[in-house]
């Protein structure tokens, strides 16, 4: 089977739906092809039930459509899983599901992208003829892992954070989180919530914010200097939290929004896990060196058995496993080679949504980046897709 399009989005998460309705209201044909069998899975399948945006539902609005008017501030994930089936139906975005990508290559000859993609379900490829091609699979595409010494033949149960639901099966259980980010700091705090004897591993130097400390910075950054805005946080958060290095917890030397905007790395919104911490109830390790049956050895060569560990280690694009000629715009791991905000645009047509790693309010910037620039060429070029 082969299908023509002026434009071709993989992926049917935020960053995709963003795009397609950008797309849409510029009245420019699009097929957006989502793998998994059904939108946003990340957040319909793969998210624990305590999660909510940690930023302020300001920051986190896609293109075109605002929350309803009683959206708490802080919004839940599924009152966001709503909201994407809303988007959805507002701008009759119709994802073709089940459909796995292959292979994405550029025909130089006819100056078109050639993808194939296969239906799961009845194992049909179809070979998809497009003049654009938007990457917007996701740069938490793949869980990503830690090699550890001993993981293999580790006795308790080991998950990636995508996996995680609730601490309710784990009441009583020695829990080990690793990763000190949003997520692994949240499930560290749903695990000790649930009566867990919950330890958590923090691997680097980390903001620790109040989700009221980072609404302000981040109101505050749109008409003053990061640095200044920077420096107020610190002080702030100094102020509501006191010196958490004496419990394992260094802060980066870079200000909480320069961090994010330099590395796409987040500041942690506090959800109780600090005061779990300052009280005993999680306690802090550093690096793991080794797993040894059900005992894993940290750095400083203390043990303890486990029961469990949850990794909270982020994820991986799966970009660069699919995508052929992607040189000029993705790096090795899958990521943009430039630097936000001139990251979204390759060579020939190849755009890239949501992975620049600024979460929605980033997603909202690619997306209408992107079909603004395929406007300028579509309004003066005329496509034949031979």
């Amino acid at each position: 089977m082969e299908e023509q399009t002026i434009v071709l989005i993989v992926g049917a998460g935020p960053a995709g739906l963003a795009t397609a309705a950008c797309l849409a209201q510029l009245s420019i044909p699009y097929v957006i092809i989502e793998h998994e069998n059904c939108s946003a899975s990340l957040w319909q399948n793969r998210a624990y039930d305590r999660l909510k945006l940690h930023l302020a539902k300001e920051f986190c609005e896609l293109p075109h459509m605002s929350y309803p008017a009683d959206a708490p501030t802080y919004i839940p994930k599924d009152q966001f899983v709503k909201y994407l089936d809303s988007y959805i139906e507002r701008f009759d975005i119709q994802p073709k599901y089940n459909t796995a990508i292959e292979s994405c290559t550029h025909d130089e000859g006819k100056d078109c992208w050639i993808s194939l993609a296969c239906d799961v379900t009845t194992s049909v490829v179809v070979r998809y003829k497009s003049k654009f091609l938007v990457v917007a699979s996701g740069e938490n595409s793949a869980a990503n892992i830690p090699v550890i010494p001993g993981l293999h033949d580790f006795t308790g149960e080991a998950i990636h954070s995508s996996l995680y639901k609730s601490g309710a099966a784990y009441s009583g259980k020695n829990a080990l989180v690793v990763g000190c980010g949003n997520s692994g700091m949240e499930i560290a705090y749903d695990l000790a919530s649930h009566g867990a004897n919950t330890s958590i591993v923090v691997r680097s130097p980390v903001h620790v914010m109040t989700k009221e400390i980072i609404r302000l910075g981040m109101t505050l950054v749109q008409h003053t200097p990061v640095n200044i805005v920077d420096d107020l946080l610190v002080r702030m958060s100094n102020f509501v939290f006191g010196d958490l290095s004496r419990h394992g917890i260094v802060k980066p030397k870079a200000g909480p929004l320069l961090l994010n905007e330099k590395t796409g790395r987040s500041a942690v919104i506090d959800v109780g896990t600090v005061s779990l911490i300052k009280n005993g109830i999680i306690k802090v390790h550093g690096n793991i060196s080794k797993i040894n049956g059900n005992v894993v050895e940290f750095e400083d060569k203390k043990e303890r058995s486990f029961d469990v560990i949850v990794f909270a280690t982020g994820y991986k694009s799966m970009a660069n496993t699919w995508l052929k000629n992607g040189e000029s715009m993705l790096n090795n791991d899958g990521l943009p080679k430039k630097e936000f905000p001139n990251h979204w645009k390759g060579a020939n047509g190849l755009y890239c949504a949501g992975l620049a790693r600024r979460g929605l309010a980033g997603i909202a910037i690619d997306a209408k980046n992107i079909a603004n620039d395929i406007l300028s060429t579509y309004n003066t070029h005329r496509f034949e897709l031979n």
